[in-house]
C-alpha cells in the first residue's frame, strides 16, 4: 500500500471495508513517522522509549531539539504534544497540535489529541469541534464518536 497516493489513502479511511481503513491508517502513520527518513524515525523512537520509561522531560527535550532542527516535521510536533498532554500541559499540547495541523492538515491524531486537551480543560465546544474534524477524516472512528457524545453530554 506504500505506493498509494495521499488522496487515495485519505479516501480509504472512509471505506466501508475495515481492512481497507486499517491499512490506510497504518500507512499514513508510517508516512508521518518516516517523513524525515531513518534519522527522524530513530529520534521519534528514542523519544517514545524515554516517554515509556517515564523520562518525560528528556523526551520533551529530544523532541524540542528535533523541532528546532526540522521545524517542518509534523510528527515531532504531534509527539511533543503527547508528552505535554501526559504532563498536564494542555495549552502547550494544543499549540503543538495546531502546528502539526498547519504542516499536515489531515493529521487525525493531532485533531484527536487537541480534542482531548480541550476536554481536560472543560472546553467542551472546542473539544467537540476537534473530534468532529477528526471524524471528517476518519468517519468510522468509534473513539471520536464516543468523545463527541461525551462533549455533548457536558454541554446539555
Amino acid at each position: 500500500m506504500d505506493t498509494l497516493p495521499l488522496n487515495l489513502l485519505l479516501q480509504n479511511l472512509k471505506s466501508d471495508d475495515l481492512y481497507t481503513r486499517d491499512s490506510a491508517t497504518q500507512e499514513l502513520w508510517q508516512r508521518w513517522f518516516g517523513q524525515k527518513g531513518t534519522m527522524g524515525l530513530q529520534i521519534l523512537q528514542r523519544s517514545q522509549l524515554l516517554q515509556n520509561m517515564g523520562e518525560l522531560d528528556e523526551a520533551e527535550s529530544v523532541l524540542s531539539q528535533v523541532i528546532r532542527s526540522m521545524p517542518d516535521f509534523a510528527e515531532a510536533w504531534n509527539r511533543r504534544a503527547v508528552v505535554y498532554f501526559i504532563q498536564n500541559h494542555y495549552r502547550k499540547a494544543i499549540a503543538d497540535c495546531q502546528r502539526a495541523l498547519v504542516l499536515n492538515p489531515f493529521h487525525f491524531g493531532a485533531l484527536h489529541g487537541m480534542g482531548l486537551c480541550h476536554l481536560k480543560l472543560s472546553e467542551y465546544r472546542q473539544a467537540s469541534q476537534a473530534f468532529r474534524q477528526a471524524l471528517e477524516i476518519q468517519p468510522y472512528s468509534v473513539e471520536n464518536q464516543r468523545m463527541i457524545l461525551e462533549c455533548t453530554a457536558h454541554l446539555s
